[in-house]
């Protein structure tokens, strides 16, 4: 029981034949997940990485049962590939493109909202369930599998976590890039949520930063579940300015609550055991699980 993707997801590749598309399923498929197509109007029928490729992704769904996708579309017709994917039926929608305009991305958002599925990103590292399915842009060898689940709006410090816990002898059940965006599909909370369900995941570890509501969100619900599961907690931007956008569009302090501290005070009070530098993460989860 993994979360999101597994050995047995039928995943496609949206904007399979740019040189983005081309190069990360090209990983995807050496990591050994099951791709089974991808999606490029105007070249169904041909052949790309020996994969079928299709002109739509209902095409795909229709003819490999394909259930998953990653979305490496430009960003101006990126919104347009997300709803097109909710449409046909697909049930994980992990979207790498970074610069989707906000109000395309509402558009999307609401789009999807009564359609059974779920969308993760924009602007992520995407998904992997260690040794079974990597369907994002994460570097694979990086992760092992294990017992412990990662959710984090960064690519960076998803593979940071990562790398410590492994060196724990932890390993990882599912490690979740959730976006930096302003606007994204799957939440700090509904992540955590997954996790803390699944069977197999022993512990989580919660990688957040500076603006917006999510990881307070996530907080007050972890509190609220009564879960025994640990969560490992680290946010960064300490440091940053208030009122400056930094790195990711969604990381700006808008107000008191916003900040690093205000976040950690909230995690802390919430039971959840906060690191104040990345580099305490693997260690923190060692002894949570000692």
């Amino acid at each position: 029981m993994s979360v999101l993707v597994n050995k047995d997801s039928k995943i496609i590749v949206q904007g399979f034949t740019g040189s983005e598309g081309t190069f990360h399923a090209g990983q995807m498929i050496e990591y050994g997940t099951n791709v089974v197509g991808g999606v490029t109007p105007g070249k169904g029928g041909q052949t790309h990485l020996d994969k079928p490729v299709f002109n739509t992704v209902l095409d795909a769904v229709k003819e490999v049962g394909a259930d998953t996708t990653i979305i490496f579309v430009p960003p101006a017709f990126a919104a347009d590939a997300i709803m097109e994917a909710a449409d046909a039926g697909i049930k994980v929608i992990i979207t790498i493109t970074e610069g989707i305009p906000v109000a395309d991305m509402i558009k999307a958002s609401d789009y999807i909202k009564g359609k059974d599925c779920r969308l993760i990103g924009p602007n992520c590292p995407g998904v992997i369930t260690p040794e079974e399915a990597k369907v994002g842009i994460m570097p694979g060898f990086v992760f092992k599998k294990g017992k412990v689940g990662i959710v984090s709006k960064s690519g960076t410090l998803t593979y940071e976590a990562a790398d410590q816990v492994v060196k724990q002898g932890l390993g990882i059940t599912t490690a979740i890039g959730i976006g930096g965006d302003p606007i994204i599909g799957t939440t700090t909370k509904e992540a955590v949520e997954l996790l803390i369900n699944d069977p197999e995941t022993e512990a989580v570890v919660m990688i957040g930063e500076i603006g917006g509501q999510l990881e307070a969100d996530a907080a007050n619900w972890y509190k609220a579940s009564g879960s025994k599961k640990p969560i490992v907690g680290f946010i960064a931007g300490e440091t940053a300015p208030a009122g400056r956008t930094m790195g990711h569009a969604g990381a700006i302090v808008g107000g008191s609550d916003d900040t690093a501290q205000a976040k950690k005070k909230i995690m802390r009070a919430s039971g959840i055991h906060v690191v104040d530098s990345p580099a305490e993460i693997g260690k923190k989860v060692a002894e949570v699980l000692g």
